[in-house]
């Protein structure tokens, strides 16, 4: 394939001398001429292990060709991927000077061009970006209408420093975000030799993976760094503590806990992470990620009682009030304290959960209820049609298989809140998720 990379620093380069190791003619474009000069005498522009003998052996190859003109690069190739920086700015948001002045570039040389071009975004740019200000560029630079006229999509890169062509050679995933399948068919194709899935997905999804890995891997690393201060305040190397952690593929690192959805509860999680947290104040030590998960969590209690709120409603039904579907564990469980926010809002509530019930007749939780939350016992009842009948707002709690039977087949003129992800597609309509 006929490529044109245009911003040759780091992902740039990267992204020439692969691509031309894997058979493609690639022209690398830049508004630097010491990059350009650099790259044509087959040398790196960035120190990064291996590249410049790829860039050499390209160059060489007559496979790699480097121009400070956008318009012959992007006349001369079929797919123009573009890699320019964006900068932060001071207030963190990101500075697009660069990308709106290659887009620019790109739009006045697609209205020279007869045949279909695709031009694809592997500089980071926060959701909704390319939607917003790209197309719009483009749009207005080329006279074209993206889609129908020139192709576009999203490529984000997971390449990183000193180990960058390892990483482009064997990723974990390779993510297309693409406006049409027309945009996103020569992005696999150019992949498809890569062993690695290939995710297709909508623009704004890919836009939102990119910073989602990385803000993953700051957390890690963040979490990693205030368990090992902990540690070794008790006297424990923490770098022991987390390679056990690691070895458990089953829970620890694994997808288990990593579904958007409703805030944690019952008897475990949030003691043990306030016990923790008291330790580290014990020991004077300042741990901002460990000490912000509670109010975190309480957050996500708030976030779901404003959306609720926000229809308008007040007859609320609550299907399940466990923390946890096959329980009657009401310890810490955040649907107790919305249910608790709703009544004290004047909401009318009616809870149906069946294992509750029981309990609060026979359980061993029977104490529990009575003692701590009486007031919510008496609004529990014993028909599931009785409660749905009764709210305009209905809201999925728990995990029960039964409670889903309402997002394929709703109720007329209810609305349901899902906060268990019964719901196979976002948002829409009578129906909403807590976070899709």
């Amino acid at each position: 394939m006929k490529i044109s990379v245009l911003g040759l620093g780091y992902v740039g380069a990267v992204c020439t001398a692969c691509l031309a190791n894997r058979g493609h003619q690639v022209i690398g474009g830049d508004v630097s001429r010491v990059k350009v000069d650099l790259i044509n005498a087959g040398k790196s522009p960035i120190v990064e292990p291996g590249l410049e003998d790829l860039i050499a052996e390209g160059v060489a190859k007559g496979v790699i060709l480097a121009t400070t003109n956008t318009e012959r690069a992007v006349l001369e190739t079929d797919l123009s991927m573009i890699c320019v920086g964006t900068p932060s700015k001071k207030n963190g948001d990101l500075d697009l000077t660069y990308v709106r002045a290659v887009c620019q570039d790109v739009g006045k040389a697609l209205k020279q061009k007869n045949t279909r071009h695709t031009i694809v975004i592997r500089s980071t740019v926060l959701p909704g970006t390319v939607r917003s200000v790209i197309i719009p560029v483009l749009e207005e630079a080329s006279g074209l209408k993206a889609g129908t006229d020139f192709g576009l999509a999203m490529n984000p890169e997971f390449l990183r420093e000193s180990t960058a062509i390892e990483d482009y050679d064997k990723p974990p995933m390779t993510v297309i975000g693409e406006l049409d399948k027309e945009s996103g068919d020569p992005l696999e194709e150019i992949y498809k030799v890569l062993d690695a899935p290939i995710v297709r997905k909508p623009i704004e999804v890919a836009e939102m993976i990119k910073y989602t890995c990385n803000v993953w891997h700051a957390t890690k690393v963040a979490f990693a760094n205030e368990i090992g201060n902990i540690s070794k305040a008790v006297g424990i190397d923490g770098r022991e503590v987390m390679d056990i952690i690691c070895q458990d593929t089953t829970l620890n690192i694994s997808k288990t806990y990593m579904r958007p959805g409703f805030a944690f509860g019952g008897s475990c999680l949030p003691k043990d992470v306030k016990a923790l947290n008291y330790r580290a104040r014990q020991l004077d030590l300042n741990q901002p990620l460990l000490s912000s998960l509670m109010s975190s969590n309480t957050q996500q209690i708030e976030y779901a009682f404003d959306r609720i709120t926000g229809y308008g409603k007040r007859k609320i039904s609550i299907l399940g009030l466990s923390f946890k579907a096959g329980t009657d564990d009401l310890r810490e469980s955040p649907l107790v304290e919305l249910a608790e926010k709703l009544i004290g809002k004047g909401y009318e509530l009616k809870i149906y959960d069946q294992n509750v019930k029981y309990a609060s007749i026979h359980g061993s939780n029977r104490e529990y209820i009575e003692a701590r939350i009486p007031h919510l016992s008496s609004l529990l009842h014993d028909s599931r049609e009785d409660v749905i009948d009764h709210g305009e707002v209905i809201i999925l709690g728990n995990g029960e298989p039964a409670f889903g039977e309402l997002i394929d087949s709703p109720v007329d003129d209810k609305r349901v809140f899902d906060l268990v992800g019964f719901m196979k597609t976002g948002s829409n309509g009578a129906l909403e998720g807590v976070c899709w």
